[in-house]
């Protein structure tokens, strides 16, 4: 059974004393995890030590890198390498997020590069996907989220991929006004496991976790989640907020 997955990504928010307050809210406040369930805060890189050691002893609670670069080292200022990730024991790093692919140009190649580079060492990609509002709007996005996919996956081995996670979404639906609804990220979550299965087959496809990164949130949460290829969401503003994250995590299948 693939797991369900409740991912918070703070982005380019919070100090460290608002993020250790938001954790220690979060832990007092009711939600329960079971085995097949996970929770993962994708925190700011200077705040990944301390927020890994507030969450240190919590069962299926993990802290993720919301990026990290595609070269191994070098005269890069400013970067964070995997090795440097590792080195103080992060397990999971977003790659591809619709900013990084929309403000610092990451292609699809480029985040084939870093895919491989986390694997090398051992740590698991939350990997993202999905079409901006222009490609929505021509109705192109299964072939759009497919190269996608194809570019930056395909090389990898079968055992690579068992057990992935993916999260796609939808940008068009994110800050414009527009809606996506449970069933259009039903189509494309499942969509997105047909061509996984094309590739690599069903028993693989029916491993990976592909999480909904269209503005999850309290109210919505449940609905999402209960659609049979939604795994759980990658989540943006609500993961801000104790008690919206809180009944996120409750909200998984």
């Amino acid at each position: 059974m693939r797991k369900q997955i409740a991912a918070a990504n703070w982005k380019m928010n919070l100090t460290l004393q608002q993020g250790e307050t938001l954790i220690d809210e979060l832990l007092s406040t009711p939600h329960e995890l079971t085995e097949n369930q996970l929770a993962i805060f994708a925190v700011p890189f200077p705040y990944l030590i301390s927020i890994k050691n507030k969450l240190a002893g919590k069962k299926n609670v993990f802290v993720a890198a919301q990026n990290c670069n595609n070269k191994k080292s070098g005269a890069y200022t400013g970067e964070v390498s995997a090795e440097m990730l590792k080195s103080i024991g992060i397990q999971y790093v977003v790659l591809g997020h619709s900013e990084r692919r929309e403000y610092f140009s990451e292609s699809n190649a480029m985040l084939a590069e870093k895919v491989n580079i986390c694997f090398e060492n051992g740590m698991v990609p939350v990997f993202c996907c999905g079409e901006p509002l222009a490609i929505r709007e021509v109705d192109t996005q299964n072939s759009y989220v497919e190269t996608q996919l194809k570019e930056s996956l395909f090389h990898l081995t079968a055992e690579q991929l068992t057990g992935f996670i993916i999260a796609y979404e939808p940008i068009w639906a994110i800050g414009t006004g527009k809606t996506a609804t449970s069933g259009q990220a039903q189509e494309m979550h499942a969509h997105i496991r047909s061509v996984l299965a094309a590739q690599y087959g069903n028993t693989v496809a029916d491993s990976i976790s592909i999480l909904y990164g269209g503005s999850v949130k309290a109210s919505n949460a449940k609905e999402i989640f209960g659609k049979p290829d939604v795994d759980g969401g990658l989540v943006g503003g609500a993961s801000l907020i104790a008690a919206e994250f809180a009944a996120i995590i409750n909200g998984l299948k």
